[in-house]
């Protein structure tokens, strides 16, 4: 039997608990209808739910219909409880968007659209309470138009046909379309089908259920155990539920998951639960007995998802005096766990959180009353400001302490408005692999914090350049005060500007109040009027959501209930006006902008202008080839001239210069004068490693302090010798390595790209340099001696190199002693020496 998991999604009250309802009752899972107004129906059972008449809380519920076992999941539609509903998409197959018959498409359908469009979610729509509509389904199938125009009728295989190029060929062919086609044009979000019919009087409710169940398919699932934890709650008796899905494998009672073992787990039905012996992939169950693990987590092969919604408010809960406030701490850490968009922030007298509006903090509120008995009181409210950057810079982390060591260097660069962070790894430098993906990890582990109002920062590149570690004091620990050190040593070092939330609304009101509204939004950009009969006017257009969070309070007061603001999109935007703040970033203690040194055994600490001075390493974004145009003279002769004239156009009577003035001297001609190459010395690096013994050892440790050994050692050779010297190392095991060739110093070092060894990459660049080098190879491995001698290259094998290198070291110490030689100070000194 096919099983699939499917959310429901909506704008408030366009009836999607309705909907479930009758899904529910049409398959025979339940035996009576309920509704939302008689407070009765089988998913809205939490009491709040039921006194509000709104969603606060996703739901599961299953039902069977001919060969397709659906598990349901009914989320929450009011923008404030968007969190709860985002979360559930990351376990879904497919979604049911409902569309009110009566309003068409809303603001909040948009975000939902976005949000499908970024969990890459197919999607089926119903449009609901059509036997209420004043609208035909052409003018509803217009406004689902402004979507996508992909949402189609599947009975005209004709428009289905036009959502994509194959459907098209394969209609034009055959003259129809097969269910398998249009369900392979579904699960890639090609197709959205579309029906129009009412949930309260079951009219077209049998048709979606026919629907699903011809028109899907079932995921695959990995062997391994896996899966996605999209919801944690608590029960009646406080027992910790963790809700999953399972993408692979399969789990019963008495497993472990990351070290902690299941004590049940449970497979719910509305309120109600079954307890599971061995569930397999694609359940959605919950489990008790597991503490760890929280909204948003993943296990096994699963990779996390980024969060697409975040809060734009902040208020402030006051902690009562005289009441255990450890206590009320204790109870909202258990709000977070299950509302993980409630970032909390500690203060001495106050605790701060972070919501989407004042529904969900009126709600908090009541949930903290009944729930734990314990009265909350609200404060201060302020949008949720952001921080980015206007020009590039490089900025340097340093974290060295006695028996500690890591260094990082990062370029932190501007990106358009609402690109949100994006992470890069660029390593110019021989880190260790291992070193990279530890510093990558930490720049997504957490939240970092700007240096203006300690607010979070957004739309920015961060890139790894390089780093440093120590051979056998560097923990992984360093690296991660490394990485932190280094984006606020970058923040400090460049300009930073504030964003706020501006929202995109619409305000509809009485014509009559067209004045007022006008006269409200003067501070800001002036509403545009996009229709007015004189009865009713629809005005549109951007404004802080500062001012928009209290609006709606104040239109619904001078237009006497008749007008309406509504909030279609938010974005960030720079501050026009001056906002203070007592943010001092040099005082914050979780979030240093300097980094630690190490001088005679003990670390101290540097201020972020004063790393530069200290940092072990130079900077990497000041790195650039120095390509050179240069000009080389040629000199051709007469004879030359006349003899290609000659051959193209016949022979000349006419005389040349030098019958006149007389050939000149073989001395001033600048062809003659021979010029010898410019040496280019190419190392085989890992080669040269493993043909000495010392540096073997330290390869056998760490492979990446045996290069940097290797690399500056020939620094010190290439000092002496002069020419071009370019170290190679293999790295054609590394997956979606591009390769790369950077100066360090006075060499330059190379990694080979994917499937590409160190002997093919200087074949290739023999033959490509032997024209203006004298190309020396240094090499051991006999194969690959003989082909680049072919391409005109000297040898030099390994042993030959460090004999060498030994030999010039000594060469400079005599050297740099015969100039600098030490005259005692006192006539007793030299005898002592």
């Amino acid at each position: 039997m096919k099983e699939i998991v499917v959310g429901l999604l909506a704008h408030v009250d366009a009836g999607k608990t309705t909907l479930s309802e009758s899904l529910l009752y049409k398959s025979g899972t339940i035996r009576t209808q309920g509704r939302v107004d008689h407070e009765s129906t089988f998913l809205d059972y939490d009491q709040q739910e039921r006194k509000r008449g709104i969603t606060i809380f996703s739901k599961l519920s299953s039902l069977t219909f001919n060969n397709t076992k659906m598990t349901f999941i009914d989320t929450p539609g009011h923008v404030d409880f968007s969190g709860e509903m985002e979360r559930a998409l990351s376990i879904l197959d497919y979604a049911i968007v409902i569309i009110s018959g009566s309003e068409g498409v809303q603001s909040h359908t948009k975000t939902i659209w976005k949000l499908l469009e970024h969990y890459h979610v197919p999607a089926f729509f119903f449009v609901n309470k059509m036997d209420m509509s004043h609208y035909s389904e052409e003018e509803l199938l217009s406004s689902l138009h402004t979507l996508s125009d992909h949402i189609v009728k599947l009975d005209n295989h004709e428009e289905v046909a036009m959502c994509s190029e194959s459907l098209l060929d394969s209609y034009l062919e055959k003259g129809k379309l097969s269910d398998e086609e249009i369900t392979s044009a579904i699960a890639s979000r090609e197709v959205f089908p579309v029906l129009f019919g009412s949930a309260l009087k079951n009219e077209k409710t049998v048709a979606l259920l026919e629907m699903i169940d011809q028109y899907t398919k079932s995921p695959s699932y990995k062997d391994n155990l896996s899966g996605i934890v999209y919801k944690v709650s608590h029960d009646e008796s406080g027992e910790r539920l963790v809700h999953i899905r399972l993408t692979g494998g399969s789990l019963k009672p008495k497993d472990e998951i990351n070290g902690e073992k299941i004590n049940q787990v449970r497979i719910y039905q509305g309120a109600n639960y079954t307890l599971s012996k061995d569930s397999h992939a694609g359940e959605v169950v919950t489990l008790t007995g597991i503490k760890n693990l929280e909204a948003g987590d993943v296990f096994g092969d699963e990779r996390a998802q980024s969060h697409f919604l975040k809060p734009y408010l902040l208020y402030d809960i006051d902690l009562p005096e005289g009441e255990d406030q450890r206590r009320m701490l204790k109870h909202l850490k258990m709000l977070k766990e299950e509302e993980p968009l409630l970032h909390m922030k500690m203060y001495t007298d106050h605790v701060q959180v972070s919501l989407m509006g004042d529904v969900q903090i009126e709600i908090l509120k009541d949930i903290m009353k009944e729930r734990f008995h314990e009265d909350i009181t609200i404060g201060n409210k302020k949008v949720a400001y952001k921080e980015t950057i206007t020009s590039s810079v490089e900025g340097v982390g340093h974290f060295e302490p006695l028996r500690h060591y890591a260094e990082v260097h990062l370029y932190l660069e501007p990106l358009n408005q609402g690109e949100g962070l994006q992470f890069v790894n660029n390593c110019q430098n021989n880190l260790p692999e291992h070193y990279q993906r530890l510093i990558m990890t930490h720049l997504q582990e957490k939240e970092h914090l700007g240096v203006l109002s300690g607010s979070p920062i957004t739309d920015m590149r961060i890139t790894l350049l390089g780093g440093k570690a120590h051979d056998k004091h560097t923990e992984g620990g360093d690296f991660r005060e490394a990485t932190y050190r280094a984006i606020r040593q970058g923040l400090k070092s460049t300009t930073s500007i504030l964003l706020e939330p501006y929202g995109h609304y619409t305000l509809v009101i009485p014509s009559m109040h067209l004045s007022k509204a006008f006269y409200d939004f003067e501070n800001y950009d002036t509403p545009r009027i996009e229709d007015d009969d004189g009865t009713i006017a629809i005005l549109k257009g951007e404004a802080p959501l500062r001012f928009l969070s209290d609006y709606q309070l104040s239109v619904l007061h001078y237009t006497k209930g008749e007008g309406s603001l509504m909030i279609e999109e938010v974005v960030y935007s720079e501050v026009k006006e001056d906002v203070e703040t007592d943010y001092d970033s040099e005082l914050d203690r979780d979030n240093p902008t300097g980094s630690i040194f190490c001088s005679h055994g003990a670390g101290y600490y540097v201020k972020y202008d004063e790393v530069e001075n200290k940092m072990h390493l130079p900077f990497f974004s000041l790195k650039k080839e120095n390509t050179q145009s240069t000009h080389r003279a040629m000199t051709v002769s007469d004879e030359e001239v006349r003899r290609v004239y000659e051959q193209t156009y016949g022979k000349q009577e006419r005389k040349l210069a030098k019958d006149f003035y007389g050939a000149p001297k073989e001395a001033e001609t600048s062809a003659m004068i021979s010029k010898r190459k410019e040496d280019c010395l190419l190392v085989d690096g890992y080669n040269v490693i493993y043909a000495d013994k010392k540096l073997t050892e330290i390869a056998n440790e760490n492979l990446g302090a045996a290069r940097d050994h290797l690399v500056d050692a020939l620094c010190s050779y290439q000092g002496f010798k002069k020419g071009v010297l370019i170290i190679v190392f293999d790295a054609y095991q590394v997956e979606g390595g591009r390769g790369s060739m950077e100066p360090y110093h006075n060499v330059y070092i190379v990694y080979t790209k994917e499937a590409q060894t160190a002997d093919a990459y200087i074949e290739s660049a023999t033959k490509k340099l032997a024209s203006e080098y004298n190309v020396i190879v240094a090499t051991s491995d006999y194969a690959e001696q003989k082909i680049v001698v072919g391409h005109g290259a000297t040898r030099l094998s390994a042993r030959e190199l460090l004999l060498e290198m030994e030999a010039v070291k000594k060469e400079e110490i005599f050297t740099f002693e015969r100039k600098n030689v030490i005259v005692p100070n006192t006539l007793m000194e030299d005898l002592d020496r």
